[in-house]
Order: C-alpha cells, then sequence, then structure tokens
C-alpha cells in the first residue's frame, strides 16, 4: 500500500492508495455523508485520451451500477474531477479469490461449491439485467472477511443492449478462463460466463485452471483444446470430488455453447439441491469459518474473532442420522405410551380427560 495525502475528491476522501492496474489506480477512500469506506479507481490520463477506453471505463459503471445484488460489488457514483475520470465502488474488506488460492491451496469440495454458488447467484442477476461479464476469473472474485462472495470489475463487460467495443476477430480477457468463442473474438452470451464458473470452479478443486495460460504463439492450440475438451477431468486430478460437482464442471467447460448447463439460475438450483438449499446467510458463516479456520485472514489490533466450526458433509449425514434415530425413539415412546394408557383408560362416568402426553405429531 502507498500513503497518499489526505484530500477530498467530490464526495469522497481519499485515504491510500491499495493498487495499481493496466487502466490505472485503486484508491481507498471515505464518503463522510454516510460514513462508509469506499474504492475508487481511477483511468490513467493517457487512457483517457482514447475515446474506446474512456467509454469502457463508463461502460463498466453502468453495467455495474444496474445490478443491485448481495453477490456483486456495488457501484456507488462515476465522476470527474480536474480531468481524472473515476468510478466509486463498494469496499470489500478481504482478498480476492486468487489470493486465497495462494494460501490454501485446492479447496474441499464443500467450500468450493460454496464459493460457486455464491458466484452463480450473482451471476444470475447479471444476466437477468441482461449484461454478460465477460472476464470471470479468480482475481475479480472477492471474499470478505465476513464469508461475502462478491464479483467485480466490469471493465469488458457486454450489455445486451449495447455494441461491442471490439472488432469481430479481436478477443479481450483471460485467455485460460475465455470460452472458445469469446477468445475468437465472437459475440458471446451468458453461456460464456458459465465457461469460466466452470474454469474457476475446477482450479478451486484442482490448485490450476484446466487449460494453461498459452504462450503468444499458441492461441491457435489452446482454442483447439477448448473446443475438443482436452483437459484432464477434474475426478482424476481431485479424487474426493463428488459425481455431481464433477459434472457440473464437465458441463460448464463444454466447447460448444448450445451443449453447456443454459443458465446461471440451473447452476445456482443444482448445487443448492445438492448442498441441502444453502442460504446465502448459511453460505457466509460456512466460508468465514474455514477461511479464518485457514489463516486467509489475520486478526487485526483489537479485533476478536469468534470462529463456528464449519460443517461437513461427514458431519451432515451423521447429524441426519441421529436426529432420525432420536425422532423414531421419540414416535415409538408416543405410540407405546398411547397403547398402555388406553389399556388403564378411565370408566366412560369418569370425568377428567385421558393423559395421552405428547400428540404424535410433535
Amino acid at each position: 500500500m502507498v500513503e497518499v495525502r489526505e484530500k477530498t475528491l467530490g464526495n469522497f476522501v481519499v485515504e491510500e492508495e491499495i493498487g495499481r492496474g493496466g487502466m490505472g489506480v485503486v484508491l481507498r477512500a471515505r464518503q463522510p455523508s454516510l460514513d462508509r469506506p469506499v474504492v475508487l479507481k481511477k483511468l490513467r490520463r493517457d487512457l483517457a485520451d482514447s475515446p474506446e477506453l474512456l467509454e469502457r471505463f463508463q461502460r463498466e459503471a453502468r453495467a455495474a451500477a444496474a445490478v443491485h445484488h448481495q453477490n456483486v460489488v456495488a457501484v456507488y457514483d462515476c465522476f470527474s474531477f480536474r480531468g481524472d475520470h473515476y468510478i466509486g465502488q463498494e469496499f470489500v474488506d478481504g482478498v480476492d479469490l486468487s489470493s486465497a488460492l495462494g494460501v490454501t491451496g485446492p479447496l474441499p469440495w464443500r467450500i468450493a461449491a460454496l464459493i460457486a454458488l455464491e458466484v452463480a447467484r450473482g451471476l444470475e442477476e447479471i444476466h437477468t439485467q441482461g449484461t454478460v461479464h465477460r472476464d470471470l476469473k479468480p482475481a475479480n472474485v472477492l471474499l470478505g472477511r465476513r464469508g461475502e462472495v462478491k464479483i467485480a470489475d466490469f471493465g469488458i463487460a457486454l450489455e445486451s443492449n449495447g455494441a461491442a467495443l471490439t472488432q469481430p476477430g479481436m478477443a479481450i480477457g483471460s485467455p485460460p478462463y475465455m470460452p472458445p468463442e469469446q477468445m475468437m473474438g465472437e459475440r458471446m452470451d451468458g453461456r460464456g460466463d458459465l465457461f469460466s464458473l466452470g474454469a474457476l470452479l475446477y482450479e478451486m478443486l484442482v490448485g490450476e485452471p484446466p487449460y494453461a495460460s498459452p504462450r503468444k504463439d499458441d492461441a491457435d492450440s489452446l482454442h483447439k483444446r477448448m473446443t475438443k475438451e482436452r483437459y484432464v477431468r477434474v475426478g482424476r486430478r481431485a479424487r474426493g470430488t463428488p459425481r455431481f460437482l464433477a459434472r457440473l464442471v464437465r458441463a460448464c467447460l463444454r466447447g460448444k455453447p448450445r451443449q453447456r448447463i443454459p443458465s446461471a439460475s440451473a447452476v445456482r438450483r443444482l448445487l443448492e439441491r445438492r448442498l441441502h438449499s444453502t442460504s446465502p446467510s448459511e453460505c457466509r458463516l460456512e466460508l468465514s469459518s474455514w477461511l479464518w479456520e485457514h489463516r486467509v485472514f489475520e486478526p487485526r489490533d483489537n479485533e476478536t474473532v469468534v470462529l463456528v466450526a464449519a460443517r461437513s458433509e461427514r458431519r451432515t449425514r451423521v447429524q441426519g442420522w441421529l436426529w432420525a434415530a432420536l425422532a423414531t425413539a421419540i414416535l415409538m415412546a408416543g405410540v407405546f405410551g398411547v397403547d398402555a394408557q388406553r389399556s388403564a383408560a378411565p370408566s366412560p362416568d369418569d370425568s377428567r380427560p385421558p393423559a395421552y402426553g405428547l400428540p404424535l405429531g410433535f
């Protein structure tokens, strides 16, 4: 991090520089009017001179601002100040998925599936708004210290009602996560994001993406491997992966869009069913506990952290058996209690009501 002298930019007070990239500088700031931390993305001045790049920067703000969902980074403002262009957006107190994987290595299948479920929920809303993200990768998935999972960076998003910023045959994105149609510069729909989700889920389970980054002269070869689905199946690389999850990865990584799983909502429904309808709050609790336990986050000064044991699939099954046994015991006790008391039932002229104990439907 780079300390910067505090200054006011519109409605925000800059606190420090937290990163630099090809498009510009990322600043952490505060919005005094609402007393909340924010992130300001500042476009490099030389890039702002390009109408195309300036339009892409502003499109990122429009595309993200149209989505209001807990699994998508919120955009607060898009403004210019003294010749510089900024986007003000939600500050996520955490790390990106790429950094987390650098600490933990491959994730347990359930943790990977929970993250994929949260990403699918975010993609479902993005696609409902008529937008395709086009750059879903670990660096653009943020994990918060309280278990939040948020999709970030709409820099090359494509709005369904807008023209593409790239010319036909020109590809922009991250090759290991790009679907074949995007690599060829063709127009893509939401199923392209599902290919990227499959690559992301594969990497969480295995520790690396299904397709390695190509050399400069190897893009055609990578495209052919993706089209023909020439990658090592996840079940061979991560032996403990359940069959349903391996099949989901394969359904996302199909080379032809029409053969992939059809929508983010289909991914979300499948994972909710297989993970026993895990709610967003349950996801956050389980993910937070696991990430803290495995030192993805470290406590700050005067910060108290309370860990809750993350639920494992085996523990869930054992608990299910125990609850079933307990319920059976209660039911049988009720049945025998009824039969025993019926055998000693009061005479018709006894005005006392029969004491049968708990009803069978308890």
